[in-house]
């Protein structure tokens, strides 16, 4: 290949990845978060969402967190809040506000957690999950207290993802002296048997799964509240909770993605495998996540790219299935500094050639990728490493205490900039090398640091308003690597 037609190459490269591509949304929402632009919400105000994918529509159920104080302009407006958001979307990308799919908090549910907390708590509805069984949509919620172990969840069905729904009673209630705490359902049915799973749990005593009647959607055995799945150690500063399981019938894997952390700051997660619906999960190094111990891989942790202020509280996470065999992980991200400001990321899920789930750095957008050689790798990169940090923080039920909000340095993952030179070396390290392994896969070395398998896709560079390229992967301690191509426009 002569020196001409690389140089054709380079620019016909630039010219692709520069394409503009026109989203809808801004990251800063504060202008917009008011239940008055609620039509205008699109991906803003969601946090704790549930996806499934029904007829030509993607649904997303959700916590019902809006930033800002709205009891007031909810009396005004005449709208009853507090009872889980829905939205719908044909590309994951285009967001269309629904409303809200209850119109009150059920009586017996609030009646149930203000008897034993002094009247606290049950002033909205958290953490959805959807699923269809036959004809008909069920979809679970969470009624509680804040650092609390009195927790009621219920179930609604409807014969329509967007309702009307009908309250069909609690599916689990929890208080004081259970060791577990009823929150945060996700449902998997066994892709063998047909039996039905919940996972549910959070900070308080870990995660947890009980067997389900498929056709009631209730508890199997009466009084039944399952057995543990994940804990971790130190509770008096680590927190777990937010279970999503999967089977993914290609791999034949069920898969337990979890959260870690305070949902304001290091909100980051987690997943485990098994071959069971119910477990035992294990992590990327073979440790059985009942152990009081910090598991691995780590797929999201707060990250910050150049031009930009970065994101915390990347946890608490659905998973998709676009009924092609591709997958997408929604969850929250909160907007640095402030980390209060709840937007809506969708990220493609790549799998490794060992069964490893890897989220891509940047979120959807709906570019479609295409074959990706050498040439497309040559040039400059942002890369971060998403290492969990060290730093303690005094946290309450997991969380962290008021005013505690930002981040510190060393609790976010910044970028570092690397030259990947046309030779197959890195700039600035001696050590440094990379190469295409096969089509869309790379492999990188930087000093001591080395991964065989990068995952390369195009995408949508959000920092900087263009395509670009990107790559996911998984290095040898079970942290994932996040890429970027720098374009200069």
């Amino acid at each position: 290949m002569n020196k001409l037609t690389l140089i054709f190459l380079s620019l016909l490269l630039m010219s692709m990845s520069c394409k503009e591509t026109k989203l809808p949304y801004t990251d800063d929402y504060s202008a917009l978060s008011g239940l008055e632009n609620r039509s205008r919400w699109g991906t803003y105000n969601v946090h704790d969402p549930s996806c499934k994918k029904f007829g030509e529509f993607y649904y997303a159920y959700s916590t019902d967190a809006v930033f800002g104080n709205t009891t007031a302009d909810a009396s005004k407006l005449g709208i009853k809040v507090g009872n889980i958001q829905v939205r719908r979307s044909r590309n994951l990308v285009d967001w269309e506000f629904m409303g809200w799919a209850l119109d009150s908090i059920p009586a017996e549910a609030v009646n149930y957690v203000h008897s034993q907390t002094d009247g606290q708590g049950a002033t909205n509805i958290w953490a959805p999950f959807i699923l269809k069984y036959k004809k008909t949509y069920r979809l679970y919620f969470c009624v509680s207290a804040f650092g609390r172990k009195t927790s009621w969840m219920g179930l609604a069905e409807s014969n329509s993802p967007e309702g009307p729904w009908k309250i069909k009673g609690p599916v689990l209630q929890t208080n004081y002296s259970d060791l577990m705490n009823a929150i945060d359902p996700s449902i998997v049915t066994d892709a063998k048997t047909g039996k039905q799973w919940m996972h549910y749990g959070s900070f308080f005593d870990g995660l947890y799964c009980v067997e389900l009647n498929p056709e009631t959607g209730m508890i199997l055995h009466a009084g039944d509240k399952g057995q543990s799945t994940v804990r971790r150690y130190d509770l008096s500063r680590n927190n777990v909770e937010a279970p999503e399981i999967i089977y993914n019938p290609e791999l034949k894997y069920y898969y337990l993605f979890v959260s870690y952390d305070p949902l304001m700051t290091t909100y980051n997660i987690r997943v485990g495998r098994s071959r069971k619906p119910d477990g035992p999960f294990l992590d990327f190094f073979g440790n059985d996540m009942r152990e009081a111990t910090d598991n691995y891989p780590v797929l999201t942790y707060p990250y910050r790219f150049n031009n930009h202020s970065g994101w915390a509280g990347t946890g608490h996470c659905g998973i998709v299935d676009n009924g092609k065999g591709t997958y997408y992980a929604l969850h929250q991200g909160r907007l640095s500094p402030e980390n209060h400001l709840m937007d809506l990321h969708v990220r493609e899920v790549f799998w490794s050639k060992d069964g490893w789930p890897m989220f891509s750095p940047e979120r959807y957008a709906g570019v479609k990728t295409g074959k990706i050689g050498s040439d497309g790798i040559v040039g400059k990169w942002e890369i971060i490493v998403l290492k969990p940090s060290t730093y303690k923080r005094t946290t309450e039920a997991g969380q962290i205490l008021w005013g505690e909000n930002r981040l510190a340095a060393e609790e976010v993952c910044s970028s570092s900039i690397y030259d990947l030179k046309n030779d197959g070396t890195v700039e600035n390290s001696a050590q440094g090398q990379w190469k295409m392994q096969a089509d869309n896969v790379l492999s990188l070395q930087i000093g001591t640091f080395k991964v065989q398998e990068l995952f390369v896709h195009q995408g949508f560079d959000w920092e900087n308003n263009h395509e670009t390229i990107l790559f996911t992967g998984l290095d040898s301690n079970g942290y994932s690597i996040w890429g970027k191509k720098i374009i200069e426009r």
